[in-house]
């Protein structure tokens, strides 16, 4: 029988996974939306672009739907102050994937060269936007969130939006930016020929180049200049969750103590700096697969890398250190996960399973000889 403490953690490793399902799978859209009005040269060419997620991206958003539900059952008191804290950025992200759908649907509705090249640059800006609130909620998740509870645990959260632009948050949000335009560009490499695979090979080596560096800067400005959350007093890792039964303060370098105590976490950088250092070593290569799966690689050693960055922590607390919350003490009841548990051992494998044989029906490249033999049933 699994014990409560192991459950949590179990749960904690299951976030990881789907958050990195997500970031692969929808990831790569949105790197293809970004660099649709660079390596699309003519509306041909932006169809070409466009149809090589046009059949998966639907299906992507499930580890979205999967994450955030999961998210809600496992970690309430999480999904609470986050979803209260970043309620402004949320509803922006939501108004910005919503015109993704639309975008999609309405491009190719009429043929007229202003109407098709708006819903593009609308695909494209939705795309950067969201890529960047992802990297700044990252950031600000790091930094922590100056939310606190008063003793009935109602949250109070004391910040404002524009406090979530700072400095560290913007760094984070480029670096997602660049991250997920490297993937998206080896993507459409992967999925396509002649000059638009050229051009997409030249900009996502581009922009592996620029996540090396943003996330180098990112990780020594938080070793050296950003505080981190240390427990100090130990809570009941199998005792009911209850956020204000601990003792945490703020210590520059805390968000580093962790690979020193466990020096295997520092395998999650060392795999996000490598996977993209050889994503950007492979741009005259013709191994837009390998160069792919290095990309891939990328976006799980970063996600793990933030996870392990924050251990024990799942959302510090800037304003009441003591408040933070912890893999021990915010979780759902004992019997919610094991309940969850079961379903997620059946349904994940289901989904993982039906991703992989929908990729193998669909693989292959799109060519503007398809596009154009295919003119009515294509975006």
């Amino acid at each position: 029988m699994i014990d409560y403490e192991a459950l949590r953690i179990i749960w904690w490793a299951l976030i990881g996974v789907l958050l990195a399902g997500f970031a692969i799978t929808d990831g790569f859209d949105f790197g293809v939306a970004m660099l649709l009005p660079f390596i699309a040269k003519d509306d041909i060419d932006r169809r070409v672009v466009i149809n090589t997620v046009a059949p998966v991206w639907e299906g992507n958003q499930v580890w979205f739907i999967l994450g955030a539900g999961a998210i809600f059952a496992a970690w309430p008191y999480v999904y609470a102050v986050a979803f209260s804290g970043f309620y402004l950025a949320m509803m922006l992200l939501l108004a910005l994937m919503i015109l993704r759908p639309v975008a999609f649907k309405y491009r190719s509705k009429l043929d007229c060269p202003y109407w098709r090249s708006g819903w593009d640059y609308i695909l494209s800006g939705g795309a950067i936007g969201s890529s960047l609130i992802f990297g700044i909620a990252i950031g600000n998740v790091l930094q922590g969130v100056p939310f606190q509870f008063d003793l009935d645990l109602q949250i109070n959260y004391t910040g404002y939006l524009l406090d979530l632009f700072n400095p560290f948050a913007l760094l984070c949000g480029m670096a997602s930016a660049a991250l997920l335009t490297m993937h998206g560009g080896f993507y459409v490499a992967l999925k396509t020929e002649a000059e638009v695979q050229t051009r997409a090979r030249y900009y996502a080596h581009y922009a592996a180049l620029a996540y090396l560096i943003l996330y180098a800067i990112a990780g020594a400005y938080l070793a050296q200049k950003l505080d981190g959350y240390v427990l100090i007093s130990d809570v009941a890792h199998n005792g009911p969750s209850n956020p204000l039964h601990k003792q945490v303060v703020r210590i520059s370098g805390g968000l580093v103590t962790n690979y020193s105590t466990y020096p295997w976490m520092i395998l999650a950088p060392a795999l996000s700096l490598v996977s993209a250092l050889l994503a950007f070593l492979l741009r005259f290569s013709r191994k837009s697969c390998i160069a792919f799966l290095c990309s891939s690689l990328a976006i799980v050693g970063a996600i793990a890398s933030v996870g392990f960055s924050l251990f024990p922590f799942m959302l510090p607390s800037s304003s009441q250190p003591n408040h933070s919350l912890l893999i021990w003490d915010a979780s759902s009841s004992y019997l919610t996960l094991m309940l969850m548990l079961v379903v997620a051992v059946i349904m994940v494998p289901i989904v993982l399973a039906y991703t992989i044989v929908v990729y193998r029906v669909l693989r292959g490249k799109v060519t503007r000889s398809y596009i154009q033999q295919h003119n009515q049933s294509t975006y």
